[in-house]
């Protein structure tokens, strides 16, 4: 279960972000995964997708949302006015959440970025998954919770499985890509099948795929997944930073999110 965490108060002050992984969701948001530009073909419309310096994902794709700066009283303003009543959504990094809202959930996670170490290679075994294979994918997630996935996640990028016996047993995949990273992400494995090397091959095999591109392989966990960011740093990955999450919504709506 996710620390519970004080965030409220009237604000931090302006905080800059040097490098594009210390406000990933924002970083892609404003880049590669623009809406509505990125997901076209992904089926049905994106409702409003930005508002000045807050940008979000449709819900049914990722439901996170972003601020061009945190520290920013502006720019939670622009995110008011685009997620209107009745919204909750989940923003990374959060240090102080202003006035206004209501923080309904929360926790911290880690970031981790492949280092020289990580070494990447196919995995003949693994398949290419596509909108078809949605429903399995998201009965194996509801079986391991290896964090939020949504009915067109799968469009954000690549995502590879393993079937044992036609049935899909393990899976990963890319999510949050911005100028020159992208995020591997929805690892995990069933748990009748766990302790193969699967979820190792398939980090490698989608690592793969995000070098022979140029980009560097970084990856999300909650701060408490000790045996995931163990297998993350046997395989080359380092930490980079930690990071508190927050479920916020305005005053007045209902629906709580998770943490991460």
């Amino acid at each position: 279960m996710a620390t519970p965490i004080d965030l409220r108060g009237g604000g931090a002050p302006t905080v800059t972000h040097p490098h594009p992984l210390d406000n990933a969701v924002w970083a892609a948001l404003d880049g590669p995964h623009a809406l509505p530009h990125s997901l076209k073909g992904m089926g049905g419309t994106p409702t409003a997708d930005r508002v000045g310096r807050a940008a979000r994902y449709p819900a049914d794709v990722y439901d996170f949302a972003a601020l061009a700066d945190p520290g920013d009283p502006a720019a939670w303003a622009d995110l008011r006015t685009l997620v209107g009543p009745g919204t909750a959504v989940r923003i990374k990094p959060v240090q102080r959440v202003p006035d206004g809202w209501e923080v309904v959930g929360g926790g911290e996670g880690v970031q981790l970025v492949a280092t020289e170490v990580f070494r990447t290679e196919p995995a003949p075994e693994a398949v290419r998954l596509g909108p078809d294979d949605v429903p399995e994918i998201l009965d194996l997630v509801a079986r391991t919770r290896p964090g939020p996935f949504r009915q067109r996640t799968i469009a954000l990028g690549t995502y590879l499985g393993i079937r044992h016996q036609g049935r899909l047993i393990a899976m990963a995949g890319e999510r949050l890509r911005l100028p020159g990273w992208t995020e591997i992400s929805a690892v995990c494995t069933d748990p009748d099948h766990r302790g193969k090397g699967l979820a190792t091959r398939l980090i490698r095999a989608v690592g793969a795929g995000v070098r022979e591109r140029g980009d560097t392989p970084f990856l999300h966990a909650a701060a408490g997944n000790a045996p995931a960011i163990r297998l993350y740093e046997s395989l080359g990955f380092a930490v980079r930073r930690r990071s508190t999450i927050a479920s916020v919504r305005t005053r007045g709506t209902s629906g709580e999110v998770g943490a991460f």
